[in-house]
């Protein structure tokens, strides 16, 4: 180019997924999303992944050439809040669910 800046090439979506991937498991193993002891993606798409754990983000970042960026915080006031409400909602859940059974069978 006439001006010196050289032309960026980036990378496609499917190839940004493999590298995504390849990072999550470089960071976190094999088996990262393990159901008994592994991590849980809650958001992502190819170019980004959030994982959580035990009040732990993990958020991975694949830029447009290719390059992993991961940054590591606590869980937000949102989540926390989201996380008791979804308790809270199942408990109400149960104790509906038993008082419908014990109206239902007469006792």
């Amino acid at each position: 180019m006439a001006d010196g800046s050289q032309e960026l090439d980036p990378i496609p979506a499917e190839r940004a997924r493999e590298i995504l991937e390849a990072a999550i498991r470089e960071r976190l193993g094999e088996n990262w999303d393990d159901e008994e002891q592994g991590w849980t993606r809650i958001t992502g798409h190819d170019y980004m992944a959030r994982l959580t754990r035990r009040g732990i983000n993990l958020d991975f970042y694949v830029d447009l050439l290719g390059n992993v960026t991961v940054e590591k915080s606590e869980l937000s006031g949102t989540q926390q809040a989201g996380r008791l409400f979804a308790v809270l909602l199942l408990g109400l859940s149960i104790v509906i669910a038993i008082l419908i059974v014990r109206a239902v069978s007469g006792s």
